[in-house]
């Protein structure tokens, strides 16, 4: 049987609209999606990565800290997976390091960045300017401290949410 080192849980959502636009089932599908499927898939992996002492990265947003306009979904799932984090390293420790990461605004090879800057250039530049070092973050930047969090030098650090933002959520 294979032995299961780690679990990054990089599973997310974006559904940004006003509250006055959102309904039950926006939320409910935004907390099955970024909450309750993590637990699920830890649950099944918990025997295995206490066996290896592994480790357990999940993934918020520096909306959780920061608050922005119309994120009141994915905010709201994200700020519990924050709440996750901090119960299961209490909870495994010291056998399953549990910690997360909370990325700011990633420009990822894709179309919603590329359709933001063609057709909401202000929404793109106001972006930009909430960034002190005024540029997106890039999803190496990201992973590489997801590497780090798994590694056995990360061994001493767990329940932390560790923001990777350029600054944006100061």
């Amino acid at each position: 049987e294979t032995p299961i080192n780690g679990l990054a849980y990089c599973v997310g959502s974006i559904d940004l609209k006003p509250l006055k636009l959102t309904k039950k089932s926006d939320f409910m599908q935004s907390f099955n999606l970024n909450l309750v499927s993590a637990a699920e898939i830890i649950k099944a992996l918990a025997d295995k990565l206490k066996q290896s002492k592994g480790s357990i990265v999940l993934f918020s947003t520096v909306a959780v800290k920061q608050g922005f306009p119309n994120h009141a979904i994915v905010s709201s799932a994200k700020g519990a997976v924050e709440g996750l984090t901090l119960a299961l390293a209490a909870e495994f420790a010291p056998n399953i390091r549990v910690n997360c990461i909370a990325p700011g605004s990633i420009e990822f090879a894709d179309v919603i960045w590329d359709q933001v800057k063609k057709n909401m250039p202000d929404m793109y530049a106001a972006t930009l300017a909430g960034i002190p070092f005024g540029r997106m973050g890039l999803p190496e930047e990201v992973g590489s401290v997801a590497a780090f969090l798994m590694s056995a030098p990360a061994y001493w650090t767990t329940g932390q949410t560790i923001a990777v933002d350029g600054a944006q959520s100061l």
